[in-house]
């Protein structure tokens, strides 16, 4: 009888520890699942995110710039699909929201082409203003992707 009870223990233990691991090994959690691969964004529209600052008195100057120069460039790119320019007079700071087709053909811009055309533009700003040094401060860089 004491070995029965013994048997029955054991039995227990290594059926609860069975499916324990089952449990362990298998479970799954779909949203996060969905999550883990990045490149679920890659095809998507994505909106890129930019904060400056841009004091009063350089506004206009700020905006004339914009227009000359990241304008023309930006609508021969692939994947560009327009962009929002906000001031905020309060914080004298500028929101720009670039929108493109997908993140990438938005990354597939070589980062020294970029360099290059905010190079012609801080030219064109320091030029405007007779300074040397681009008063338009860069705060912020991101990237927004629409819920659904």
């Amino acid at each position: 009888m004491k070995i029965n009870l013994k048997i029955k223990e054991q039995i227990k233990k290594f059926s609860f520890l069975l499916i324990s691991l089952f449990i362990f090994l298998f479970q799954t959690n779909s949203p996060i699942l969905i999550a883990l691969p990045m490149d679920n964004y890659q095809s998507g529209l994505v909106t890129e995110e930019l904060r400056l600052k841009v004091p009063s008195k350089f506004k206009e100057v700020w905006i004339k710039a914009e227009k000359k120069v990241w304008e023309p460039w930006l609508s021969i790119q692939d994947g560009f699909l327009g962009r929002q320019i906000f001031w905020d007079k309060e914080k004298e700071e500028a929101l720009i929201l670039v929108n493109w087709k997908n993140k990438k053909l938005w990354k597939n811009i070589s980062m020294k082409e970029v360099n290059e055309i905010q190079d012609k533009f801080e030219k064109d700003v320091k030029t405007a203003l007779n300074i040397n040094v681009n008063p338009f401060e860069l705060i912020y860089e991101g990237e927004l992707v629409k819920q659904e």
